[in-house]
Parts: structure tokens; sequence; C-alpha cells
């Protein structure tokens, strides 16, 4: 059976290309104009089989060829129906065809490199003709004769292996190439369309073009992971959408299991660059007044915990300073807040003070200042001269609950509050905590009146009052401490070693800072918890620093005046739990290196487990104290200023001494 033009659907026509292909043209367009007037439409069969040797001139090879096909060579215009049926197009030049080629491995990489696709991501190559051919490379034959001959003969499998395998020993591969070329030859760059080409697995002899066509995104892709009420986005997708082609799609996307089209990965990757995607009917269906525990999306929930805290636990640190009323605040809160050991900043701060300065908001901004833009203040609390402040991750404001405090005072007779305590209380994600702060009755042989200070305390203070209990099943009216999961209380308990002071001195010279365990057998918190009279069912971490007090200020030293008052650990900090082992002491030491008053600073790192709430508790919705915050930042960076000024100032006024 033959086309409409004459060619044979079973036949591959396969010629010799020389160095004498010009001439060669010029004589075929000759003939064919003659063969023209003949009757066209014959049955042309050019056989492949035998010797064909590569040597023999291409004056010798056309008279292989009849003139019937000859006489249909010069036919210019025929429009293919079907399209698989072949067409002849005009005569292409070098720049098309280089263009061409570089077209095709531009837009259709895939189908360059995966010679088994029956389909192709992008239609361009179903009507671009095949490259031109090269030396030493295969070109396509006739659509039609390949899709036969690759099914039914053995020889044509071998010559298509020679296109998709540059280089092959074998003779026949070697002559099938050279015929087909001088064939494309003499048809003048008329190639024949129609059907997929099958193009060979080569590389590029020069790196490929930049694809223009990118829609792609630039921005950061997702950090977090998935929420698991979202893995269902990857099956919609695909049953929506379909996979897309990858030469307009992140592929790293994909790899994740996140399909979608190009322009959902687009928008994803511009709008979810840091955040996890939120579906519109979870939005819709999420209430953050009710929730459970378990619930899908909640904020306070366990996914929620998970995705900050993967291991649960958070990091607290915990200070307290009695600070003697002096107005003069040190030059630098670094060693204080934030020691070297560990590397890494805590969560959360707290800082109790005692007897604070005369101007409470000069200290906090001295604190934003130190803590920097990472950290927000909480809130922050008074009772005459004691001061609290809570300080948190910027990010982890959201979930946290409205914040409560209390005070108590337990000297009526004195006008000024310098005696009492102040509690304050919240809830994050699950877990309630309360810190407090405390001045007790000073004078070394006052242990009672402290313990009165400290039972008045737990009676007395007022808390929760909005916020619910986490677990009233195991809380006591008379007992503020067990009205919440977490407990931390520190302050100044002006609580003695009872030893003379020469024994107390004596002690200190002879054991090294870190082994202070026979001056804690003379310390009288340490005997009173032990017999349980005071902080009932509170802890306190190994003690491994100096006593705190009393030192004579701007000094080493301790007391040097007439009293000569015993060094004592009268600045502590204890802890409590609901349950075994949620609070673990990281680190309880002192800062020796303030030394603006004649107490020490003293400070304390936890690691704290922290368990999924209930979106039905009222929350402080982000709120935190922004004007502290931006003079804060502006004051730490007009200190960076300045230093950077001074070092500037010092390096142009040094002068250089040659001896």
């Amino acid at each position: 059976m033959s086309t409409p033009n004459g060619f044979p659907q079973h036949s591959r026509v396969c010629v010799t290309q020389s160095m004498e292909g010009g001439a060669v043209q010029d004589l075929q367009a000759k003939k064919a104009g003659k063969a023209a007037k003949k009757e066209a439409g014959g049955r042309v069969a050019i056989p492949t089989e035998g010797p064909v040797s590569v040597g023999i001139p291409v004056s010798e090879t056309l008279k292989l060829l009849p003139e019937e096909l000859k006489a249909n060579m010069k036919i210019k215009s025929i429009t293919p129906r079907p399209p698989r049926k072949p067409r002849l197009e005009r005569a292409a030049s070098l720049d098309e065809k280089s263009w061409r080629r570089w077209r095709r491995f531009r837009t259709s990489q895939e189908s360059l490199t995966d010679p088994n696709d029956t389909s192709s991501s992008n239609g361009s190559l179903q009507e671009a003709s095949p490259s031109p051919p090269n030396r030493g490379r295969a070109s396509p034959c006739h659509p039609c004769c390949q899709q036969d001959s690759l099914h039914s003969s053995p020889d044509a499998s071998e010559a298509s292996a020679v296109g998709k395998s540059r280089g092959s020993t074998s003779d026949l591969g070697k002559r099938a190439s050279e015929i087909s070329s001088a064939f494309g030859g003499l048809l003048r760059g008329k190639a024949f369309a129609g059907g997929k080409p099958r193009l060979s697995q080569i590389m590029p002899a020069r790196p490929l073009p930049p694809v223009e066509l990118n829609v792609a995104s630039h921005t950061p892709r997702t950090a977090n992971r998935i929420d698991s009420d979202c893995l269902d986005y990857q099956h919609y997708s695909q049953h929506k959408f379909g996979r897309v082609s990858s030469s307009l799609s992140d592929t790293r996307l994909h790899g994740n299991g996140m399909v979608f089209d190009s322009c959902s990965t687009d928008s994803m990757k511009s709008t979810f660059s840091l955040l996890t995607p939120i579906r519109a009917k979870d939005v819709r269906s999420r209430s953050y007044l009710e929730g459970s525990l378990m619930a899908s999306g909640a904020l306070l929930g366990a996914e929620e915990l998970s995705r900050y805290f993967p291991d649960r636990s958070i990091g607290i640190f915990v200070a307290t300073w009695n600070m003697q009323g002096q107005k003069e605040l040190p030059v630098n809160l670094d060693d204080f807040l934030l020691p070297t050991d560990p590397d890494y900043a805590q969560d959360m701060y707290v800082i109790g003070v005692q007897e604070g300065c005369p101007d409470r908001r000069e200290w906090e901004i001295r604190l934003q200042e130190t803590l920097g833009p990472h950290y927000v203040l909480l809130y922050s609390a008074a009772h005459g001269v004691l001061y609290m402040s809570v300080f948190i991750r910027r990010d982890l404001i959201w979930f946290c609950s409205e914040v409560e405090y209390a005070t108590v005072t337990t000297r009526i007779v004195s006008q000024i509050k310098t005696k009492g305590a102040l509690g304050i209380c919240f809830t994050f994600f699950g877990t309630s905590f309360l810190f407090i702060t405390s001045h007790f009755t000073s004078g070394d042989s006052k242990v009672n009146e402290r313990k009165l200070d400290y039972n008045k305390t737990i009676q007395a203070l007022t808390l929760p009052k909005n916020v619910p209990d986490t677990n009233p099943y195991r809380s006591s009216s008379s007992d503020v401490t067990t009205r919440f999961d977490e407990v931390f209380w520190f302050g100044d308990f002006n609580f003695r070693l009872n030893k003379d002071r020469e024994t107390v001195d004596s002690i200190l010279k002879q054991n090294p800072d870190t082994d202070v365990s026979r001056l804690l057998v003379y310390d009288q918190l340490t005997s009173e918890m032990s017999r349980g009279s005071i902080f009932k069912g509170f802890q306190e971490a190994d003690i491994h620093f100096r006593p705190s007090y009393k030192f004579d200020i701007g000094k080493d030293s301790y007391d040097t005046t007439s009293k000569q008052r015993t060094p004592s650990y009268t600045d502590r900090v204890v802890f409590r739990s609901r349950y075994k082992d949620d609070i673990q002491a990281v680190k309880y030491s002192s800062c020796p290196v303030i030394k603006t008053s004649d107490h020490r600073p003293v400070f304390a790192l936890f690691r704290v487990k922290v368990r999924p709430g209930r979106d039905n508790i009222p929350l402080a919705a982000g709120q935190f104290d922004r004007e502290l915050y931006l003079m804060g930042i502006k004051r730490r960076i007009t200190r960076e200023l300045q230093k950077r000024r001074e070092q500037k100032d010092q390096k142009s006024s040094s002068i250089c001494s040659i001896s």
C-alpha cells in the first residue's frame, strides 16, 4: 500500500551522503523536473538488504533510485491527513536547524532522556522536524517506516539502536546512518513530519541555555512540617490537577509529597514560605473559644505543641536579686541574664527583685535591652519595692493565657512594702505556672517569723482568678502552690548559717568555690525543709556557689563593717511540680561580677515539661509591652553604634612609634 505522494508505507529509504552532496543535489533537481511530467504515484521500493560499500560515491548511489522517486521528491506542498502521513517542508537554514535542536533540548528534557516514554509533556515535539544530521550521528528516518520496522525487522531494530547509542561499532548501523544522512541531503533538508521522533540519548556539545519561561518563585521554601490534617492535599491535587511538568514545577516539593499545579506550587512557595498551609474550611471551623485536647488544629493542642517543642519541654531562667535600693544599675547584665554555659538562651526569663531601684521602668528597659529583639515583656508587676518581670520569646506569646497576679504584705507596720510576696500566674499550652518572689523577715535568729511569712503567703495569694485550674482535684484552698502544675518560688528568704563568722571564713578559705557542703550543714533553710516545716513539697538544686550575702559594695570581700555579718545563702530558688520529674534543674549559680549591691544575684536554669491544652481558656492574644520593646531595641542599637564609634576613634587616635 502506498501513501498519497507515492512513497511505500513499508519501505525504508536510506542513502549515503559524501562530499559530493552539492553537485548531486543539482543533478537531482534537473532529473526531478523532467520526471514531474511523468505519471506520479507508482510504487517505489528501495532495497536495504545486502552489503553496501561505505566508500561508494553519491553519483553511483543515485542510480539505485527509480525515476518515480526522483519525480516525487520535487513535490513542494502536501498537507498530511492524518498527521502520521509524511509531508514535505521548505528547506531549513542552518540557523533554523540549530535553533530547533536547542529548542527541543530546552522545552522537553524528559523526552530526550527517557527512550521508553510514549507521551510528551509538551506538544512542540510532535510538530517539529528532526534535527539535521551531523557526522557520526543518526538521523530519524521516515516515521511510518520506523514504526513498522521496529516491530517486524530485526535489521531495523539494529539500525534503531545505532540512533540511541553514539559511536557503535556495528557496520550495519554505520551504513544505515550514512545512507539515511545522504537521503536527507538529497531532499535539501526536507524532513518528514508526523509522529513523535525518537531522539538519541546524547549530551549537548555545550551547556544548555537557561529556561526563559520560569514562573517558579525564589522565596524560601516551607520550613515546618505539614499538619496531619493537611496530608490529603496530595491526593486532592493529584485527583484534580494530575502531575504537572517538572520543567515548570519544583521537584523538591513534588518529592516531599506535595503535588500541585504550577499556580498552586508558586502560590504555596511565596505565601507559605515559613508557615504551614491552612485550608479555608479549617479556618472556618476552628474555634479558639472551645476545643478538646486532641482536636485537630487546636491552637494549644498536641500538634501545635509538638511543632514548637518536639520533646515537649521548655527552658526557663529564674533569677532573684536584692538590689538594696541602689539607684545605680550595672553597666552590663549579659553575665547575669545570658551566662555562657549553656550555649543556648532560654525560652522564658523570670526575674524577681527585692528592694528594687527607684526607677522600675529603667530597670525593665535594661532587661529588654539585654535580652534583645527575640524576647518581649509578657507581664510585669510590683508590690512596693518587690518587682517581677516575665519575658518570653516573641513567637510563643500566642500560646499563653491571660496573666494574673496577686500580692501579700507580711509587715503591716511599715509604710513601705519592703517585706511580702508577689505572685504571677498564667497557663502555657496546657501547663499552668506560678512564680512567686518574696522577701522574708531578716535577722539571724528569726526563723519562726520567716516560717510565718511563708504560711501567710500560701494562704493569702488569691490565684488563679479567671484562668481555670488544670487539675482541680489535686488543689487545696489553703495552699496556692497546689493549684498549679509548676511552681517556682524565689527571693531573699533571709535564712542564715548557724555558725560564727570566724568558722565560716575558715571554711571558705580551705575549700574551693564549688565545694560548700561543709557550709550547708549549718544552713537554716536546708534544715527546716528537711523537717517539712516550710516549703512543703518543694525541692532545691544542689548548691555549688559561695554565699550570696553579705558583700561590701563594689568588692568581693564579705562584710568588713563593725557588724561583721556572717556570710549566708539568703537568696534562693526552690520549685515544686504536680507530676514527678516534670522539672529538671540544669544549673544553679550566682553572678559574682555584679557588685552594685551587698547581695549577689542568684539564678537557676530549668527544663520543664509542657502538656497540650484546650482552646477554652482566656488567651492573652499576643499581648506584650510594645512601648518597652521599642525603647529597649532603640537603646540596644544606640549602644552598639556608640561602641563602634569608640573603636573607630581609638584606631584613628593611635600613634605609631618607630624605635
